[in-house]
C-alpha cells in the first residue's frame, strides 16, 4: 500500500511540475498527456491538479520517510514529490490573481466561488482536501469565499482549518455575483458549459472545461 501511494504521489508531482513548465511554454499539458497515452506501452497517464487530497497519498509516503531515517537512509525523491505537490495551491493562487487582473479586481474584497470541497470527484469525503488550503489562502488575502459541493452540504470537523467547520455549500443560482469561479473538484453532476456561460472568469484546475472554448477559462 505504501509503495502504491508513493508511486502515485511521485508521478502526480511529475505531471504537476511539467504543467508549470509547459504553461510557461504555451503548451497544454492535457494535450501532451493525451498524445503520450497513444503509446501502447511504456506510459501510464497521471493527471495534474491543484494539489493532493484524501487520507492516503498526501500522508502515507512520509511514513516510509520517517521509518527510513531509523536506518540512516534519505528518501529525497519522496520528499521532493511532496514539496512539489504541496506547492500547487500557490500556483493556483497565481492563476486566480491573473483572472482577477483581467476584470480589473484585486483579491481583497473580491467574491470567489470554489466548486468542489471533496478531495476527489463524486465522493463526499473532504479529508485533507486541497480546497481548504486554497480557501484559507484566499481568506487571508481578504477575499470573500463561498463553496459549492453537491456531495458535502456542510463542512464537518477536520484536522486542520477548524475555523471553516459549519460553513455551508451555496446554491449555483447566481454565478455572475462572483468575480472568479474555481473548479477544484470535477464532479460529474456539474454542468460545465452552464458554469462557464454564467461566470465572469473560470479557473479550471482539472481540465473539466477541456472541450469548451471560451476566453473566460484560465487553466491552472
Amino acid at each position: 500500500k505504501l509503495m502504491e501511494n508513493i508511486f502515485r504521489s511521485v508521478n502526480i508531482a511529475l505531471v504537476n511540475e511539467l504543467k508549470i513548465v509547459f504553461d510557461k511554454m504555451g503548451i497544454d499539458i492535457w494535450e501532451v498527456i493525451q498524445a503520450s497515452s497513444t503509446k501502447p506501452f511504456g506510459f501510464m497517464p497521471f493527471y495534474p491538479g491543484p494539489g493532493l487530497g484524501g487520507h492516503c497519498i498526501p500522508i502515507d509516503p512520509f511514513y516510509l520517510t520517517w521509518k527510513a531515517r531509523e536506518y540512516n537512509v534519505s528518501t529525497r525523491f519522496i520528499e521532493l514529490a511532496g514539496e512539489v505537490n504541496i506547492s500547487m495551491p500557490e500556483y493556483v493562487m497565481q492563476k486566480i490573481f491573473l483572472g482577477l487582473n483581467q476584470i480589473g479586481k484585486s483579491v481583497r474584497d473580491s467574491q470567489i466561488l470554489l466548486l468542489g470541497l471533496a478531495y476527489k470527484k463524486n465522493v463526499d469525503d473532504h479529508r485533507e482536501s486541497v480546497t481548504f488550503k486554497i480557501m484559507d489562502l484566499l481568506c487571508k488575502n481578504g477575499a470573500r469565499v463561498d463553496y459549492n459541493d453537491p456531495h458535502i452540504p456542510e463542512i464537518m470537523p477536520v484536522r486542520e482549518y477548524q475555523h471553516f467547520i459549519g460553513k455551508k455549500s451555496v446554491p449555483l443560482d447566481d454565478l455572475n455575483q462572483y468575480d472568479v469561479t474555481i473548479i477544484l473538484t470535477d464532479h460529474s453532476s456539474y454542468n460545465y458549459e452552464a458554469i462557464v456561460e454564467q461566470s465572469k472568469i473560470v479557473v479550471d484546475t482539472r481540465n473539466a472545461c477541456g472541450n469548451i472554448k471560451s476566453q473566460k477559462i484560465i487553466k491552472a
